[in-house]
C-alpha cells in the first residue's frame, strides 16, 4: 500500500533523503518515513544544524504525519497547527484532487480512530498515521439513511459501523442533531431486531446517550418497557442482555423520573437470575443495576408514613437485600465461584457493602428520646436478661435503687437515667440495637460479659455499655457507614457477605475482644481510650488479612493479642528508630545519597517496565486500558491505548504516542491535574483524588493519569521527579530510604558490638576420633 510513497510537504520532501547504515522498512511500518533510522550518523542530518534550525518554525507548531486515502499512495505532509484545519484538508484533498473539500475530515488511522477537530488537533503527536475520512455530518447522513433502508445486509453493516463511530463526540452530535437518538429507538420499539442487529443498535445508543449531549428524560416508556422485556426473557443473547442491563442502569442513575419508570418493570427479585449465570460480565452488569436501584431509592419520606408503593422502595430494597436467598447467591456463585473476581466485579461488591452498611445510618444518627417508653423498655431488657431481676412494681423506690446498681453494672456512664448514654450520634440508637442483638441472640456471651465484669474489682470492671457504645463509633467509623463509595475502590469483605446479620455479628465478634483486651491489659476505667486504641488496630490489622468468614476473623483477632500488638509496634518502631548520636547522625548522613540513588534507579526501572492505566468513563464496565513505559535511555514516555489489561510487559512498538523527557515541564497531583478540574465527579471523589497526577509538557498539554493504586502512584510520581532531577517525597520512598538505611546501619555496625573479627580464618578442628555422634539415614 506504501509503494512509491509521495512526500508532499511546504519545504519539499523530508525524511526519504537520509541515508544510514540502518535501513528503513517503509513496507512493514510507514512511519519510518517520518524519522531518519539514524539521525546521529546520518550526514545529511548532521549536517548544518543551526542553518537547518533556523530555517524550520517552531517544532512546537508544526506536525509530521502520515495521511492515507484507499486506492492511492500515503501522503506525508507538515501539519502547521497556527493554519485553520479546513485549509490542510484542503490541500490534502488537492493532492487527490478530491473536489468538495468541506465534505472531508481527518481521523486517526490506529486506536478508537476518532474524528480530529480544531479543538484536539493539539493531541496530534509527530509520526500520527492519519485518514482522510468522510465529514461526521456526511457520515450520519449517510448511516442514518442506511439503517431506514429495506436491505437488511445493508442496515446490519451501518448498524455496525454507526456502533463503533458513536463512541466519537463529533459525529455523535451531527448524527444526534439529525434525530438519530429517536430513529434508534423507534427501531428497538418496534419489536423486529433481534440477535446481532439488536445488540449492534443498542450499544450505538448507549455510546450516543452517554456523551450527556440528550437527557435521559426523554426516553420513551415504551423503550423502557422493550428494554426491561429483555432483561426479563428467560433465554437472550449474552450481548443484548448485557446492552440492556447497562441502558437501564444508566438510565436509573441518571434519572430521576426513569427510576420510576425502571422500578416498575424490574425488581431485584428479576435480576437474582442473572447472578446465577457463569458468565462474570452478566453478573456484573445485573449487580450494578441492584446497586444503581439501590442508590437512588427515594429516601424523602422514609420517616413519614408511606402511602406511595413507590416511596417504599428503600424499605423493600432492604429488606430483599436481607433476604438469604440474594446473599448466598452472591456468595455460592460470585465470592465463592470458581472464576478468579475481576477489577469491576470486586467494585459492585463493595459498593453493594458500603450500600448496605449505609442502611445502618438512620438508626446511627437517630437519638434516643428519653422520655419514649418503647426505647426505655429496651434498656429494660438489657437489665432483664443480665440479672433476671424482680420486676415487682409494689416498691418503687426500692426497685429504683436496685435498678441504679444494675445500670453500674451493666457499664452505662449514667446511672440514674442511662438512656442519656445514647443521645450522642454518631452512634446514636445504633448503639442500643447492638447491645440488644448481643443480649437476644448471644445471651450465655451477653451475661458472661456482664457477671465477669461486675464481680471484679471495681477498678478493673470493663464498662460494657460504654464500651458498647464507644465500639459502635468505631465500627461506624472503620465502614464508613453513611459514606458514598469510592469509585475507585475494590476493597469489599467476603466476610460480610457469609451471613444475614453481618453487622451485628461483627459486633458480636468485636466486644468480645474488647472485653479480652482489657482482660489483657489489665485495664482501669482511666485506660478506658488507650484500651479502645488498641482494639482499633487489632480490628484494622484483621480486616487488613481479609478473612473469608466471621470464624476466621475470630481467629485473627485471638492471635493479635495485646502482646502481640506490643510487638509488632515494637518492631515497627524499632525499624523506624532513628538514632541521635553524633556518629550515628553522620553515618546516617553518608549512607542516604547511596540509598537514595539505589531507590531512584528501582523507579527507573519500574518505569521502564511500564504500567497499565484504566481510563475513567462513564461505564466502568466497557473498561479501556491504556500503557505507559519509559525507554531505556530514560529520554522518553512512550504510551498508547490497550484493548485489554496486559499479561505482562508491552513492547514499545505498540505504544504509538511518546513525549520527550526534555519536553515535560512539571508533575502536577491530586486536585491540581487538569482531568481532576474538568470532572466534577471524580473532583468530590477522595480516592481518585489520591491516585490522580499528571505530566504538564510543551506547548501547554498534558497526560493525565490514574493510578490502579497506592503503590504505582508512588512509583510514578517518583520516578518522574526523579527524571526531572526533583527530590522523590512519596511515602513510599520515606518508608524504601529508612527500611534501607536501617538495613544498612546495622550491617555496618555488626562488628561494633563487642565482635572480634580476626584478619585469617579460624584453623580446620582435628578430626573427632569416633563417629558415633552420627545417625544412618539408611
Amino acid at each position: 500500500m506504501f509503494e512509491g510513497v509521495t512526500a508532499v510537504s511546504q519545504q519539499g520532501s523530508w525524511g526519504l533523503s537520509c541515508e544510514s547504515e540502518k535501513e528503513i522498512e517503509i513496507e512493514s511500518d510507514p512511519r519510518a518515513l517520518l524519522r531518519c533510522a539514524d539521525p546521529v550518523h546520518c550526514s545529511c542530518c548532521s549536517a548544518a544544524p543551526a542553518a537547518r534550525n533556523k530555517a524550520m518554525p517552531p517544532p512546537s507548531d508544526i506536525v509530521k504525519v502520515a495521511i492515507e486515502w484507499p486506492g492511492a499512495n500515503a501522503q506525508l505532509i507538515e501539519i502547521d497547527q497556527k493554519k485553520p484545519l479546513s485549509s490542510i484538508i484542503r490541500e490534502v484533498c488537492d493532492g487527490w484532487s478530491l473536489s468538495g473539500s468541506e465534505q472531508f475530515a481527518l481521523r486517526y488511522a490506529d486506536g478508537p480512530q476518532l474524528y480530529i477537530t480544531e479543538q484536539s488537533r493539539g493531541e496530534i503527536k509527530n509520526g500520527t498515521i492519519l485518514r482522510l475520512a468522510i465529514s461526521p455530518a456526511r457520515a450520519a447522513r449517510q448511516l442514518l439513511d442506511r439503517i431506514q433502508s429495506h436491505g437488511i445486509d445493508a442496515r446490519l453493516e451501518a448498524l455496525k459501523e454507526l456502533a463503533k463511530l458513536s463512541a466519537d463526540p463529533t459525529f455523535a452530535t451531527e448524527f444526534i442533531n439529525m434525530d438519530g437518538i429517536s430513529t434508534l429507538a423507534r427501531l428497538v420499539e418496534s419489536g423486529t431486531h433481534f440477535g446481532e442487529m439488536l445488540a449492534f443498535t443498542l450499544t450505538a445508543f448507549l455510546e450516543l446517550m452517554d456523551h450527556g449531549i440528550v437527557s435521559w428524560d426523554l426516553i420513551s416508556l415504551s423503550f423502557i418497557k422493550q428494554i426491561a422485556g429483555y432483561v426479563n426473557q428467560p433465554m437472550v443473547d449474552v450481548s443484548i442482555l448485557q446492552r440492556s442491563l447497562a441502558i437501564l442502569e444508566s438510565m436509573v442513575l441518571n434519572s430521576h423520573s426513569l427510576y420510576h419508570r425502571v422500578a416498575q418493570e424490574i425488581t431485584v427479585g428479576q435480576l437474582i437470575g442473572h447472578l446465577q449465570v457463569s458468565n462474570q460480565e452478566i453478573q456484573t452488569y445485573a449487580i450494578a443495576l441492584i446497586n444503581a436501584l439501590f442508590l437512588k431509592a427515594p429516601e424523602d419520606r422514609r420517616q413519614e408514613e408511606h402511602t406511595n408503593p413507590l416511596d417504599q422502595r428503600l424499605t423493600e430494597m432492604a429488606s430483599t437485600l436481607a433476604q438469604k436467598h440474594l446473599r448466598s447467591i452472591i456468595l455460592n456463585h460470585i465470592i465463592r465461584g470458581n472464576r478468579p473476581i475481576k477489577a469491576e466485579m470486586a467494585h459492585q461488591l463493595y459498593v453493594l457493602q458500603v450500600l448496605t452498611f449505609n442502611l445502618l445510618e438512620e438508626r446511627m444518627m437517630t437519638k434516643m428520646d428519653p422520655t419514649d417508653q418503647a426505647q426505655r423498655d429496651i434498656i429494660f431488657e438489657l437489665r432483664r436478661i443480665a440479672f433476671d431481676g424482680d420486676n415487682d412494681p409494689s416498691n418503687t423506690e426500692k426497685r429504683k435503687a436496685m435498678y441504679t446498681k444494675d445500670y453500674k453494672m451493666l457499664g452505662f456512664t449514667n446511672h440514674v437515667n442511662p438512656a442519656m448514654d445514647f443521645t450522642q450520634t454518631p452512634p446514636g440508637m445504633l448503639a442500643l440495637d447492638n447491645m440488644l442483638y448481643l443480649a437476644k441472640l448471644h445471651q450465655d456471651t451477653y451475661i458472661r460479659i456482664v457477671l465477669e465484669n461486675s464481680s471484679r474489682e471495681d477498678k478493673h470492671e470493663c464498662p460494657f455499655g460504654r464500651c458498647a457504645i464507644e465500639l459502635t463509633r468505631m465500627l461506624c467509623e472503620i465502614l464508613q457507614v453513611g459514606e458514598l463509595p469510592n469509585e475507585g475502590c475494590n476493597d469489599y469483605h467476603p466476610m460480610f457477605f457469609t451471613h444475614d446479620r453481618a453487622w451485628e455479628e461483627f459486633f458480636c465478634v468485636c466486644i468480645q475482644l474488647v472485653n479480652k483486651t482489657w482482660k489483657e491489659m489489665r485495664a482501669t476505667a482511666e485506660d478506658f481510650n488507650k484500651v479502645m486504641q488498641v482494639v482499633r488496630e487489632q480490628i484494622t490489622r484483621a480486616l487488613a488479612l481479609k478473612p473469608s468468614s466471621l470464624d476466621q476473623l475470630k481467629s485473627k483477632l485471638r492471635a493479635l493479642s495485646y502482646s502481640e500488638i506490643l510487638r509488632l509496634r515494637q518492631s515497627e518502631r524499632m525499624n523506624q528508630d532513628d538514632f541521635q548520636s553524633p556518629p550515628i547522625i553522620e553515618l546516617r548522613e553518608r549512607i542516604q545519597p547511596e540509598i537514595l540513588e539505589l531507590i531512584k534507579q528501582q523507579r527507573l526501572n519500574r518505569l521502564c517496565e511500564g504500567s497499565c492505566f484504566r481510563k475513567l468513563g462513564n461505564r466502568r464496565r466497557q473498561e479501556k486500558f491504556w500503557f505507559c513505559r519509559l525507554s531505556l535511555n530514560h529520554k522518553v514516555l512512550h504510551y498508547g491505548d490497550l484493548d485489554e489489561s496486559p499479561q505482562g510487559e508491552v513492547p514499545f512498538e505498540m505504544l504509538m504516542d511518546k513525549i520527550p523527557v526534555s519536553d515535560i515541564k512539571s508533575v502536577v497531583t491530586g486536585k491540581d491535574c487538569p482531568h481532576m478540574k474538568e470532572k466534577s465527579a471524580l473532583k468530590q471523589n477522595k480516592e481518585v483524588l489520591e491516585l490522580a497526577f499528571s505530566i504538564l509538557y510543551d506547548p501547554d498539554e498534558a497526560l493525565n493519569f490514574v493510578a490502579p493504586n497506592k503503590y504505582e502512584y508512588c512509583i510514578w510520581t517518583d520516578g518522574l521527579c526523579a527524571l526531572l532531577g526533583r527530590e522523590m517525597g512519596s511515602d513510599l520512598t520515606r518508608s524504601d530510604l529508612d527500611t534501607l538505611i536501617s538495613m544498612e546501619m546495622k550491617l555496618r555496625l555488626l562488628d561494633l558490638e563487642n565482635i572480634t573479627i580476626p584478619e585469617a580464618p579460624p584453623p580446620v578442628p582435628k578430626e573427632p576420633s569416633t563417629y558415633n555422634f552420627t545417625y544412618n539415614y539408611g
